[in-house]
């Protein structure tokens, strides 16, 4: 008799809830959701219980974001210092195999070019380069920080070719004009 192989897929769950400290109404998510409003008014705490997600201030992925790993989130708005509530949320796949990214000094992918394999805490010190205005992510889902050693806001990369952060960053929603000066993979793993 051969032995039996189970494979099942891991399902990403993360729980929102109107109130502080896990009160009130909640919502479970697995997947995206760019518009938590006809599920809930509002989102001041969340439990990630399985897999990682980027929250958004604003509906359809916009406005400032954070990465939520698996944990508890009692009092987020204070935790990141934000002003509004949780608007929308999108899953981040799991990611096995290399990481791969260019990033340019200019926009359409002018200027100095690196290929990073690996995390940079700061591309000044690492490159010489005081400006990261457009990227080609190829392997790997990556977290970009407009600050040194991963400060500041951030910005969920996934593969794709990203040509204007200035046009893209107009279109979050009020993030106005941000560069990124320090990178990270996501590796985070789920279980």
């Amino acid at each position: 008799m051969f032995p039996q192989v189970l494979s099942f897929r891991i399902a990403f769950k993360i729980t929102f809830y109107e109130d502080k400290n896990f009160m009130g109404r909640s919502y479970e998510c697995m997947n995206d959701c760019s518009d938590m409003s006809s599920y809930m008014s509002r989102c001041h705490s969340c439990r990630v219980e399985r897999g990682c997600f980027m929250v958004y201030n604003r509906t359809n992925y916009m406005g400032n974001q954070h990465f939520m790993r698996r944990g508890e989130y009692a009092d987020y708005m204070s935790m990141f210092n934000w002003s509004d509530c949780i608007r929308s949320c999108r899953m981040i796949p799991m990611h096995r195999g290399n990481y791969r990214m260019r990033i340019y000094e200019r926009d359409n992918f002018g200027g100095q070019m690196h290929e990073m394999m690996d995390d940079c805490d700061n591309i000044m010190d690492r490159y010489r380069m005081n400006n990261c205005m457009s990227c080609n992510v190829m392997e790997g889902n990556w977290l970009m920080y407009e600050q040194p050693n991963y400060r500041g806001r951030m910005m969920y990369m996934r593969p794709g070719e990203y040509r204007n952060f200035n046009q893209m960053m107009g279109g979050m929603g009020g993030m106005g004009n941000m560069r990124f000066m320090s990178m990270r993979r996501i590796m985070d793993s789920f279980y």
